[in-house]
């Protein structure tokens, strides 16, 4: 028995895709129709195109609108092809910002749309933020041409808002030290919220493999953390854990002494109290950054240093190892980079006094003694001879 044709859309309305055969070209014909208010309506119009003849098919005009591609077809394809925390995401920023499409048909969206739409998030939204938004409409429209749904991309025939190089946000050392000053290690709750800063700070991880570390992940006796995994975490029911972003993710950090200690001190308050694997936990769960992210806000406060974000934390990281004279290549084990272009794209800029400090190194370390005689017997050059004639003329 053949599947029905008639789907029902999230919104409530119906739809098909008919395969129609072939015109006299002997190109495939499909034809998409939707917005339809009830099943009927959309049976009756499939089986007015299946009676059709291929010649008046062909002349027919699809019009799908983008409302119905983007929830229907785009989205369903699109969380098979990225991680799971990617899609759920970016779903939220599909739903805010695509509406502004959803009346038009997805062959009848003009370049002039595109810019008109573009302008409109500029006004109020960073162009970093413009550019991933716009990013994701030029996929989803690549899509549609590759289902035979649109000819064009108008996003590419406008181009992206202009890149712009992106301000590292990270504390110094003596900032850090001042945050962590207003942390009361014997309250409890603060003594997680001291760790979970330091253990970001000191290790430069991402936020979801600091929140997916397990105490097994620490080797107290070689000192090497292992970091193997993130963590997808939607609530405290709803958790687990998810491949690493990139395979360079997938490394190993030796950690200093003093973190050993932060960490061995944790581990047995923590483990008096409850039970759980986690590091950066305070009640048998792994913490959610906004809880940080609020942590960082409130003690920023206190000490009178400016706010940072918990991603920030991994720069203040690089920031430190830079600082200290780390090789660029070490930093980008460390932080788990796929390249070193990567590495430094994003801190090269925070080597300011580089330049400087080679021409200081460089400075005396050729050592030589200076000629008093000519040993070069070899044709003079026809401009220097000029010279040296002008400087004999000088001497006498």
């Amino acid at each position: 028995m053949s599947k029905d044709p008639i789907k029902k859309a999230k919104n409530g309305t119906y739809y098909f895709r008919a395969n129609l055969g072939y015109d006299s070209k002997g190109k495939k014909i499909q034809k998409y129709r939707s917005g339809f208010k009830t099943k009927k309506e959309a049976r009756e119009e499939y089986s007015k195109l299946i009676l059709m003849n291929p010649e008046d098919l062909s002349d027919t005009k699809d019009k799908m609108m983008f409302e119905h591609y983007i929830l229907d077809i785009f989205l369903p394809w699109y969380k098979t092809r990225v991680k799971l925390r990617t899609y759920d995401n970016r779903l939220p920023t599909v739903k805010k910002h695509f509406p502004y499409f959803y009346k038009l048909a997805v062959d009848d969206i003009e370049p002039i749309h595109v810019q008109n739409w573009q302008l409109k998030l500029s006004k109020k939204l960073k162009p970093s933020y413009v550019r991933a938004v716009q990013g994701l409409f030029s996929v989803a429209m690549d899509r549609a041409i590759v289902l035979g749904i649109t000819a064009t991309n108008p996003s590419k025939i406008i181009g992206n808002v202009k890149k712009q190089k992106t301000k590292i946000e990270f504390w110094t050392k003596e900032e850090f030290e001042k945050v962590i000053s207003f942390i009361y290690k014997k309250d409890y709750y603060q003594h997680f919220l001291f760790v979970s800063l330091w253990f970001l700070f000191m290790t430069g991880m991402r936020i979801g493999e600091a929140t997916a570390i397990q105490w097994e992940d620490v080797d107290f006796d070689s000192g090497v953390l292992t970091i193997n995994k993130n963590l997808y975490y939607k609530n405290q029911t709803n958790y687990r854990f998810v491949e690493p972003k990139t395979k360079a993710s997938v490394r190993h950090i030796v950690l200093d002494k003093c973190t050993l200690n932060v960490l061995t001190e944790w581990k047995n308050v923590q483990q008096s109290l409850i039970k759980t694997d986690f590091v950066m936990s305070y009640n048998g769960i792994p913490t959610q950054k906004h809880t940080l992210a609020y942590a960082i806000e409130r003690y920023a406060k206190l000490a009178g240093i400016h706010r940072i974000r918990i991603h920030g934390l991994r720069h203040s990281h690089a920031s430190l190892l830079i600082s200290m004279g780390e090789n660029p290549l070490i930093i980008k084990d460390r932080l788990g980079h796929e390249d070193i272009e990567t590495t430094l794209g994003t801190y090269g800029h925070l080597y300011p006094n580089s330049n400087f400090e080679v021409a200081n190194k460089l400075n005396g370390i050729i050592s030589f003694k200076e000629t008093k005689q000519n040993y070069d017997s070899s044709p003079k050059n026809q401009f220097t001879v000029d010279y040296l004639g002008k400087q004999k003329q000088k001497v006498q």
